[in-house]
């Protein structure tokens, strides 16, 4: 990913609450040249190793299944692609001629070797995890235990499941930091009024204090 020097996010717990909030990634293989893709909800422990864990399944059946196998018996990296809110900017928003066009937006690409997760009970722990996860906000969260051994085994046997290791994050939040603080701060404005819950969600980010230090 091309992250200019002023879209650059270094901010740790910035990078590791994207990672969370818009955990559904693409996981990115590319195997004899031939690049495959699967959307895939991951799991972030910032803390296991020196830039986190990313944990995840796929199908048995899913042919990029045997590529992450391939990649972990051999050392080779794979790639998960995140991306966070993203929006629309016009250039009649800034107040200021002359002005192109652009796309605001956060994302972070997170490098590693994937490691196959072989043992019934790590496989079952994670897909527990990924359930308390994405439940935990219901009325009634729903949980495995009410299914049989013999069914959650059968499904379990269904799946690959796997851990990354990050070794390498790039991440960018591309803001219009590269224009003066009241031309980002218009755009914000007008993108707050004219879009979406997802464009205010931007809109937000551009009107942050700390973006004010990066303004050239």
């Amino acid at each position: 990913m091309y992250v200019p020097d002023p879209f650059a996010l270094h901010d740790q717990a910035a990078i590791a609450d994207l990672l969370r909030r818009h955990s559904f990634a693409l996981l990115v293989t590319a195997a004899d040249g031939a690049p495959q893709a699967s959307h895939l909800p991951f799991l972030y422990d910032p803390g296991r190793g020196a830039k986190g864990t990313l944990t995840a399944h796929l199908a048995h059946a899913n042919p990029q299944a045997a590529e992450l196998e391939r990649l972990a018996a051999e050392g080779g990296a794979a790639l998960v692609v995140f991306r966070g809110p993203h929006a629309y900017v016009s250039p009649r928003w800034y107040g200021a001629a002359p002005a192109v066009p652009t796309w605001n937006y956060l994302a972070v690409h997170a490098y590693g070797t994937p490691e196959i997760v072989a043992e019934p009970a790590r496989v079952r722990a994670i897909i527990e995890r990924l359930v308390e996860v994405h439940e935990s906000g219901l009325a009634e969260p729903w949980s495995l235990d009410g299914l049989t051994d013999s069914y959650v085994s059968a499904m379990l046997r269904g799946i690959v499941a796997f851990e990354i290791p990050v070794a390498r994050l790039d991440a960018k939040a591309k803001l219009n930091q590269n224009k003066p603080a009241e031309e980002r701060l218009a755009a914000a404005a007008s993108l707050r009024e004219t879009g979406g819950a997802q464009a205010r969600e931007v809109a937000a980010l551009m009107e942050s204090p700390a973006l004010d230090t990066k303004d050239q």
